[in-house]
């Protein structure tokens, strides 16, 4: 979405190096009209109070309140601003998915993947400003952090086409591959239910958008996917218990006509 609107933003670290080179880098970036700088959560929340923000960018390991535990206390402010952490360190970005982080940058930090940032808290930014503002900030598009190749990266929602479940894990599948990610299925299941995700299986989650259509085998049923990107077509099995609801989704609704109607 295209706005004239310009983030004006926080950056919190209490090594002054790191915290010099990121308003360096922020300032330079064409959407940014303004960086304050804090060296501790409590200058950070008392900067807040002065002055609102669209984005903060924390860093982890800080004495006294660390980043994590600041972003949940900006999760409690009337409009949060969104949270993006800064961190040399790779392990905490489940933490970080579970308390709403926007990205997660790792030190040293590169110019690509720091627009990448910026881009998406302008994408949130404009979403509040947009014709649907009544919709909550918060409702875009959920972003998950994964590993490749010792570098932690973010996902978004909208490229998942199915989860599995693996154990205590979930294997995404998506348009651009799989990401196999420290997340249980049944927590997804909840994040997601309100954003077109449906459970058919106790291992499986699909994305309704992507379902092409179903069909009886032997006693059973299978929902059928649609492929895209890297991700090929799939079917897979629809349990006892979610038939009903599949149907009520899917066969009943907009998509009267799919393959298998009568199953």
């Amino acid at each position: 979405m295209v706005t004239d609107h310009r983030l004006r933003l926080l950056a919190v670290d209490d090594e002054r190096p790191a915290l010099d080179e990121l308003l360096y880098l922020l300032r330079r970036h064409p959407a940014v009209e303004a960086v304050q700088g804090a060296s501790d959560a409590t200058t950070a929340l008392r900067l807040l109070r002065d002055e609102p923000v669209d984005a903060v960018f924390l860093d982890i390991d800080m004495p006294g309140l660390d980043g994590l535990e600041l972003a949940g206390v900006l999760r409690n402010f009337a409009t949060p601003p969104a949270v993006v952490f800064v961190t040399a360190h790779d392990d905490r970005a489940v933490a970080a998915f579970e308390i709403g982080a926007v990205d997660y940058l790792l030190k040293p930090i590169r110019d690509a993947r720091l627009a990448e940032a910026v881009g998406r808290i302008v994408d949130r930014a404009a979403s509040a400003l947009g014709p649907s503002s009544t919709t909550p900030a918060a409702d875009a598009d959920d972003v998950i952090p994964v590993e490749l190749g010792g570098v932690t990266t973010m996902v978004p929602r909208s490229t998942v086409l199915w989860v599995e479940a693996e154990g205590d894990y979930a294997r995404l599948h998506t348009t651009t591959g799989t990401h196999l990610v420290r997340i249980a299925l049944s927590a997804l299941e909840a994040r997601w239910a309100d954003h077109g995700f449906l459970r058919v299986h106790r291992s499986y989650l699909v994305s309704v958008a992507r379902i092409g259509g179903t069909r009886t085998v032997g006693s059973g049923v299978v929902v059928c996917l649609r492929g895209q990107g890297e991700c090929p077509p799939v079917e897979l099995p629809v349990s006892r218990r979610h038939t009903r609801e599949l149907r009520d989704r899917v066969v009943r609704g907009p998509r009267a006509a799919l393959v298998g109607r009568g199953s």
